[in-house]
């Protein structure tokens, strides 16, 4: 009987250490759980990293338009601001309402 329940605690034990470490690897703080979770935020930091680039890109162009190209510089003040040329002439036309 005596050596019946000590084969039992060989077993038991190393069980319970054995659950207790793979319990803590994966809901630790270091464990899988955690470590998947990382890589989904540094996944989505890096989407958006890649999309401030392209921004940052874009603006960097539209800068150097607007110092150096008095083309894209006028469409903006005409667009923007309304402006015209001295010799333009301007046509208003009223908006038609829409009738039920």
């Amino acid at each position: 009987m005596f050596n019946m329940n000590l084969q039992k605690r060989m077993y038991i034990i190393p069980g319970a250490c054995l659950v207790f470490i793979l319990f803590f690897t994966v809901f630790g703080d270091k464990g899988l759980l955690r470590i998947f979770e990382l890589k989904q935020d540094k996944n989505k930091i890096e989407a958006r990293m890649a999309d401030s680039k392209t921004d940052n890109e874009k603006l960097k162009r539209e800068i150097v338009a607007l110092k150096s190209d008095r083309r894209y510089l006028e469409s903006i003040a005409r667009k923007d601001f309304g402006l015209v040329r001295s010799n333009e002439t301007i046509y208003q036309f009223p908006q038609d309402k829409k009738q039920p």
